[in-house]
């Protein structure tokens, strides 16, 4: 299934950015509010550990998407979890079973292929935070920006998330969008409709 190979490119270009994370930046600001380049992470890979369950046939948990400490290696935890992840979502793409997503709207189930595009959205926009909050966001952007399909699927997904008031309320995944500026490419449109400002620095 074509979402399932572009959620694995989307995992493999957040995990470079995982990569280049010291211990001692893990105190970092990141775009998210309140939260630490730490917090981000844990968040992160206990979501790696909630999708892989839901993908696996588990119900509505919402105690296996809890944030996951990791101590002082992030990248090992990010890539390990996100393998488990794309190893399930790899077993479950034939038989195309629906995700129950505790944290998403109703819980769902949600349709296969829309719930691996929610985690592609999620991964990369995270993979941006860590970027950025590191000071270096451009080589995942343009990666993202040169790779027709996954930018593609990355604006589709982000048009998709609700606009509302209560769906973008303080304390939610996204904040108000924001009409993308003259010339951006496809990935700051995207962030720029979830929220986040394309401009971000720490």
């Amino acid at each position: 299934m074509v979402i399932v190979e572009l959620h694995a490119r989307a995992v493999e270009l957040a995990a470079r950015e995982v990569d280049g994370v010291r211990p001692d930046q893990l105190d970092l600001p990141t775009p998210c509010v309140g939260w630490t380049l730490r917090r981000l992470l844990e968040h992160c890979v206990g979501q790696h550990r909630g999708f892989a369950a839901a993908a696996r046939g588990a119900g509505p948990d919402l105690a296996l998407f809890a944030d996951a400490p990791f101590g002082d290696d992030p990248a090992g935890a990010f890539r390990r979890t996100a393998l488990e992840l794309t190893g399930a979502f790899r077993e479950t793409a034939a038989a195309a079973r629906p995700l129950w997503l505790p944290e998403v709207r109703d819980g769902g189930p949600f349709p296969f292929a829309q719930a691996v595009g929610f985690h592609l959205l999620d991964t990369l926009v995270h993979g941006w935070d860590v970027a950025v909050s590191l000071g270096s966001p451009d080589g995942l952007v343009a990666a993202v920006d040169g790779d027709d399909e996954l930018a593609a699927a990355l604006l589709t997904v982000a048009a998709a998330v609700p606009s509302t008031p209560e769906a973008r309320a303080p304390g939610r995944a996204f904040g108000p969008g924001a009409e993308p500026a003259d010339g951006d490419g496809r990935f700051a449109r995207a962030l720029a409709l979830l929220g986040r400002d394309p401009a971000w620095k720490p």
